[in-house]
């Protein structure tokens, strides 16, 4: 009986809103998800061929590093093979010695070349002692050699004070770099070669040259064009090499400032330790004295095995930074401009699609406000819900001859009962009333007769399409699911009618349905409510207080409306077991620009604590153990809540409660 007095809202804005929330959630939720995994995917593949680009950049610079130990090697055991050499120390003209040795130094451009002995001792040459090489060591042997090696400030001096001089760089102080006491690099990283010869007298001893590579720019702007080819990087990006003495740079084209290189600058902690400490390859983003470049480092170990520097190359990062956040730009703004797009067009495809039911709603809500001649106006039918609709304006056209029927029996009827009533009112009073009974009687049988006629002409098409629909669900088998959402919503708008018919007996049958709703004075329902728990007011010695200023009139069932103050009066009286005041107002309260009509309901009992009210609607929850249900207030809400009104508490504990009834005024 409830149920059937709930009133029923109008579906078409759900429905639509439904529909849109499916349709969009491939485009909105699914599609953005895969979009952001694949630009997740895409950004790690590009930062590693960042990676793999700046690994063959090392790999190039390696190469050439390599070249020069090998070209130094070639050149330096040539010419102790050569027939000039041969000739120059195996006969009388050994005290021509240093200028010949000059001679070819300037001509393969090396920074020393001498002889040294047996001992590592200098033949008729300047020079230091070099036999604590390895590389001279294994030329003494017989076996020509080349190596990097570091030499000491003082080694540099012996061989000649231009080259300590060029390898004595000041220190620049770096951030992250690791703490030192050092301010200036005095070592020179060499590169440097020894081959076999045979003195006149028989005596083996060893060619030596070398090259210092410490603020040697050609060597480094040589790898530098090698590896950075003009457009091998893009508008703005710049590559870059440096050669380390351990952590500090001795040779670079990075610049500090616009006409300075950053020499004496030193790498950071975390580079060094990983390349000097552990060994290991660089190869990641690094912030390279004034800016984040995509950088490799590799050691360079030493002839004794020792890790004594770096190779470095890298390129600016910024450029691409800026390619990769355009790209992405455009992606995401091209995803919104396409999700823009597609939304109207859905809408517009939605709205043709449910037009027929929007209509048969309208028109439905039309007629049970009393309008018979509200029709869909649906001009031809193009799917299945069309054709609904319009068998609908055929049942409403039934209806609506059965209704003008219905009136003109009626007025028949009328008039023949005034007849009967005028002779019968002469003879006996008490026959008139009783007549009156029985031609209220007959008037309602005749009206629950057609009307059930009615609804059982309704009732038999309703019954052809569900059984049909049954039929189709049978015949597609697996295939319905393609179609469930479809036949779902026919199956909705069937009940729909049904419950339209159910509407048409209850209007026909009024003392077999309960639940119709009418306009009410609140205060008054307040004072019908108040004599029914008067007993419990006067057993618990509460105070009374009315205030009732509410001017409006409300639209709801005056059971239920009666039902829910009781409710909250008895719960009111019960949070006050030692007596208290209750106090019950009524007064116009507008909520969203809607006018309706407040009940407050106070009471001075115990209250409630925050974490309570958030459970006094839930159902099944009481703090009445035994003594209650816990349904009272859930179904309050619920019944308040159906009529497009709402329902709230104020309360704290020790300082009692209010709930707070809002209705919308009767229109």
């Amino acid at each position: 009986m409830a149920e059937s007095s709930r009133p029923q809202e109008r579906p078409a804005r759900s429905i639509r809103f439904r529909l849109l929330a499916i349709a969009l959630l491939p485009t909105l939720v699914i599609l953005p998800l895969l979009l952001g995994i694949a630009i997740a995917r895409w950004n790690a593949k590009f930062d590693a061929l960042l990676i793999t680009k700046v690994n063959g950049d090392l790999t190039i610079a390696h190469q050439y590093l390599s070249r020069i130990l090998e070209n130094t090697g070639e050149h330096i055991q040539a010419l102790a093979v050569s027939a000039a050499f041969r000739d120059t120390v195996g006969s009388s003209e050994m005290p021509l010695l240093p200028a010949f040795l000059e001679r070819s130094r300037a001509k393969l451009g090396l920074d020393f070349l001498m002889l040294v002995d047996r001992q590592g001792q200098p033949v008729n040459t300047a020079g230091l002692p070099s036999g604590a090489w390895p590389v001279v060591a294994t030329a003494l042997r017989g076996t020509s050699s080349t190596a990097i090696d570091i030499f000491s400030i003082e080694q540099l001096a012996a061989l000649s004070p231009a080259l300590a001089a060029r390898a004595q760089i000041e220190l620049v102080e770096t951030p992250n770099a690791v703490p030192t006491d050092r301010k200036i690099e005095t070592r020179g990283m060499v590169v440097h070669s020894a081959s076999p010869v045979t003195l006149a007298n028989g005596e083996k001893a060893a060619l030596v040259g070398g090259i210092l590579l410490n603020q040697n720019l050609v060597f480094i702007d040589t790898i530098n064009d090698l590896v950075y080819r003009e457009a091998s990087l893009p508008e703005g990006s710049k590559g870059t090499a440096t050669l380390f003495v351990e952590d500090v740079r001795v040779s670079t084209n990075v610049r500090l400032f616009e006409d300075r290189r950053a020499l004496g600058t030193r790498v950071s902690a975390a580079v060094r330790a990983a390349v000097l400490d552990e060994g290991r390859t660089w190869l990641d983003s690094a912030f390279v004295v004034n800016d984040w470049y995509i950088s490799a480092y590799e050691p360079i170990v030493d002839s004794f095995g020792k890790r004594v520097g770096m190779l470095y190359v890298g390129f600016l990062e910024t450029p691409f930074r800026q390619a990769k956040y355009a790209t992405l730009l455009t992606i995401v703004l091209a995803f919104l401009v396409v999700t823009a797009i597609s939304v109207p067009i859905f809408l517009r495809w939605a709205r043709a699609i449910f037009k027929p039911l929007e209509r048969m709603s309208d028109t439905i809500t039309r007629v049970e406000g009393g309008n018979m001649g509200a029709r869909t106006e649906l001009k031809a039918a193009s799917d299945e819900i069309g054709r609904v609709a319009l068998h609908l304006d055929g049942l409403l056209d039934q209806l609506q001859q059965r209704d003008r029927e219905l009136r003109q029996w009626n007025e028949e009827l009328n008039d023949r009962v005034a007849e009967r009533t005028s002779e019968l009112e002469l003879a006996n009073r008490q026959i008139e009333a009783t007549t009156k009974q029985l031609i209220m009687s007959e008037k309602l049988a005749a009206i629950g007769q057609i009307t059930a006629g009615v609804a059982h002409e309704i009732n038999n098409p309703i019954a052809v399409i569900q059984g049909n629909l049954d039929v189709v669900r049978s015949v597609l088998g697996a295939r319905a699911e393609e179609a469930k959402v479809e036949f779902r919503l026919i199956d909705e708008q069937i009940h729909r009618i049904s419950q339209i018919v159910t509407k048409l007996l209850q209007f026909a049958k009024p003392e077999e349905y309960a639940g119709y709703v009418e306009r009410h004075a609140p205060s008054n329902v307040i004072s019908d409510c108040l004599p029914l728990v008067q007993h419990l007011l006067h057993k618990a010695a509460i105070k009374l207080v009315r205030d009732d200023k509410a001017t409006r009139l409300v639209l709801m069932n005056r059971t239920e409306l009666q039902q829910v103050a009781i409710n909250l009066i008895v719960n009111a009286i019960h949070a006050m077991p030692k007596g208290g005041s209750l106090t019950i107002r009524t007064l116009d309260q507008d909520i969203e620009a809607r006018p309706g009509v407040v009940i407050d309901i106070t009471d001075t009992g115990v209250g409630m604590t925050p974490e309570l009210i958030g459970k006094i609607f839930d159902p099944f929850f009481t703090t009445k153990r035994q003594e209650g249900t816990g349904l009272g207030l859930s179904i309050s809400q619920r019944l308040i809540s159906r009529q497009g009104g709402r329902i709230s508490v104020q309360s704290a504990p020790g300082k009692g409660t209010t709930f707070s009834v809002w209705l919308p005024e009767a229109s």
